[in-house]
């Protein structure tokens, strides 16, 4: 712990820097990878809709404690798809939990789902009692979907809204939206790529993770305001500071990001290998890859987006190239020294005084100034001569008498 403390000291200070801010080409160049595989997934495997959204039938097979295991789970798939009714041809079967059997099939009518239950009893070897039966239409999934994507406009708009009259930079809420919309669309290929069924649970994670990202989003910019304040007062440029208050508050969002994964991924190793199926395991794995997403966005994305935006800016430019000139002539104080020209006054030796100073006398006082001209010329001052005891230093010599006793002998 002493050593993170000290790391998060000296991050905070800037004694130790990583160039999140300077490098954006490369974490644009990683999120633009798994944002491709993301729309790769979803558009070669697709989202498995949940009978939720698709409408169907689903059977609930209660069993003994401990019967509910894989080997039920193929004898009921098997009895199902060789009933001969289209619409269960390609049932969708799994445990949840150690006791029970959930068996999805399409929209099937009264005879044929009775028929569909007769084999279940036939595989799974329980009573009719031990089966319950749900018809669900697709028009309620369709209206969960349709609710979700009203709720994300206006949670869009909101955002942009916030933003905007909290930092009054709308560059900024661009910024936030990319990294939402970017959280959300790994999210959702994830989703494709494992093949987890769509359900409300999920539709519940995808809009509960734009809250996460944004807030933690909004912290860092946060913190990129205030060292961007006073920025003409400091050597940085926008770009270093905005930097800076990365470093600043990593150890922050890392901290937060693992305390906030860690029991959503006990939720999720619980609802899959320990539950089988159900909400809870539709619920965790959109919080644990969108939570993961919106820390690794709000380090990688929103602020160097930002910085990209506001660099822009007429102000911006001219703060960074005063900065840039600060730090050059810091770094070599000849940097400023002034390129040559004809018209340069020059003499032998730069920076020595002359040898002498000529000697001038007054010549006028017509405009009340001393005018004088030199008594001689550079070249005709004449030579000094040697220095010798004066006669007079013989004699008694005058002394200056008090006032009082002056014009008396």
């Amino acid at each position: 712990m002493g050593k993170i403390s000290r790391l998060g000291n000296s991050l905070y200070e800037g004694d130790v820097s990583v160039d999140f801010v300077g490098r954006r080409r490369l974490w644009y160049a990683v999120s633009a990878v798994i944002v491709l595989v993301a729309i790769a997934g979803l558009y070669f495997k697709g989202l498995n809709m949940g009978i939720e959204f698709e409408g169907g039938v689903e059977y609930r097979v209660a069993m003994q404690s401990g019967d509910a295991d894989q080997a039920a789970v193929e004898e009921i798939r098997d009895a199902v798809a060789g009933s001969g009714i289209d619409a269960a041809s390609s049932p969708i079967v799994n445990t949840s939990g150690t006791d029970i059997i959930r068996v999805q099939t399409e929209p099937v009518n009264n005879d044929e789902a009775t028929q569909i239950s007769q084999a279940i009893v036939e595989a799974a070897g329980v009573q009719a009692g031990d089966i319950s039966r749900d018809s669900i239409g697709a028009t309620w999934g369709q209206q969960v979907a349709d609710r979700a994507m009203i709720g994300l406009a206006v949670f869009m708009v909101l955002v942009v809204l916030f933003i905007w009259a909290y930092f009054r930079q709308w560059k900024m809420s661009v910024a936030a939206i990319v990294a939402v919309i970017h959280d959300v669309v790994i999210t959702v290929g994830i989703y494709a790529l494992s093949g987890f069924e769509v359900t409300p649970a999920t539709v519940t994670g995808l809009l509960t993770i734009l809250g996460f990202s944004l807030y933690d989003t909004v912290v860092v910019f946060d913190k990129v305001r205030e060292n961007t304040k006073n920025l003409a007062r400091t050597r940085q440029t926008y770009s270093q500071a905005a930097n800076l208050a990365v470093n600043q508050t990593l150890v922050r969002s890392i901290n937060t990001s693992i305390v906030a994964l860690l029991p959503v991924g006990a939720l999720l190793y619980v609802g899959v290998f320990t539950l089988g199926s159900g909400a809870l395991k539709d619920l965790a794995l959109a919080l644990f890859v969108g939570m993961a997403a919106g820390a690794y966005s709000s380090i990688f994305v929103a602020t160097p987006l930002l910085v990209q935006l506001k660099e822009f800016e007429p102000d911006v430019k001219h703060g960074d190239a005063r900065a840039k000139a600060r730090a050059r002539h810091h770094a070599d104080r000849f940097a400023s020294v002034p390129v040559f020209t004809e018209d340069m006054p020059t003499q032998e030796n730069p920076g020595e005084a002359p040898e002498f100073e000529p000697e001038t006398e007054p010549v006028g006082r017509a405009t009340g100034r001393e005018t004088r001209t030199p008594r001689y010329t550079a070249g005709e001052r004449p030579a000094s001569r040697a220095v010798t005891q004066s006669a007079s230093a013989k004699r008694a010599q005058p002394t200056r008498k008090p006032r009082s006793q002056r014009g008396k002998k």
